[in-house]
C-alpha cells in the first residue's frame, strides 16, 4: 500500500508572552522537523490586538502553509506538543500566551471532534487570519504552472 498523498494544511501561530518573534520561529523550525511534512511558505507577521475581552499585550501572529501525511489528529498532537515545549499551559479561554498553534484548514477536510474542528471554526471571525490565507494563496498560484 502506497503513502497517502500529502495534503495542504495552514496553521495559524500567535504569541503574545514574552519574546513573541522567537516563539513564532521555533514554531516554524518545529513544524518544519515534523515527520512527513515539509514547510511550503510562511506568510508575513502581523500585530493584533488579542480576541476574548481580557486585558492583554497585542499578540503576533503568521499563517504557514505545510505539505503533510500526518493526520490531523496527529498534526494536532504535534502541534500541542510544539506549544509545551515554548511554555504553554491552558488554562482560562482567551488568555495570554507564549505560543498558539491552530489548524485552520486540513486539505478539503471536514473534521468535527470535541477537541479539534476542521476548518477551524474562529476562521470566519478572524480577518487577519484570511489576510494570511490570501497571502499564500497568492503565492501559490504565482509558482504553480498553468493546467494544461
Amino acid at each position: 500500500m502506497s503513502a497517502p498523498a500529502p495534503e495542504r494544511v495552514y496553521i495559524a501561530l500567535g504569541s503574545n508572552l514574552g519574546d513573541r518573534a522567537a516563539h513564532l520561529a521555533a514554531a516554524r523550525a518545529a513544524l518544519a522537523a515534523l515527520p512527513r511534512t515539509r514547510l511550503v511558505a510562511a506568510g508575513s507577521v502581523e500585530e493584533t490586538a488579542p480576541l476574548g475581552g481580557l486585558a492583554q499585550p497585542p499578540y503576533l501572529n503568521q499563517m504557514v502553509l505545510l505539505e503533510t501525511r500526518l493526520a490531523p489528529r496527529a498534526l494536532l498532537e504535534a502541534c500541542l506538543a510544539i506549544e509545551r515545549t515554548r511554555g504553554r499551559t491552558r488554562g482560562e479561554r482567551w488568555a495570554p500566551r507564549t505560543l498558539d498553534l491552530d489548524i485552520v484548514r486540513f486539505g478539503e477536510r471536514a473534521v468535527t471532534e470535541p477537541d479539534l474542528t476542521i476548518p477551524h471554526p474562529g476562521l470566519a471571525d478572524r480577518d487577519f487570519w484570511r489576510r494570511e490565507l490570501a497571502e499564500l494563496e497568492a503565492g501559490l498560484e504565482r509558482e504553480e504552472p498553468p493546467a494544461r
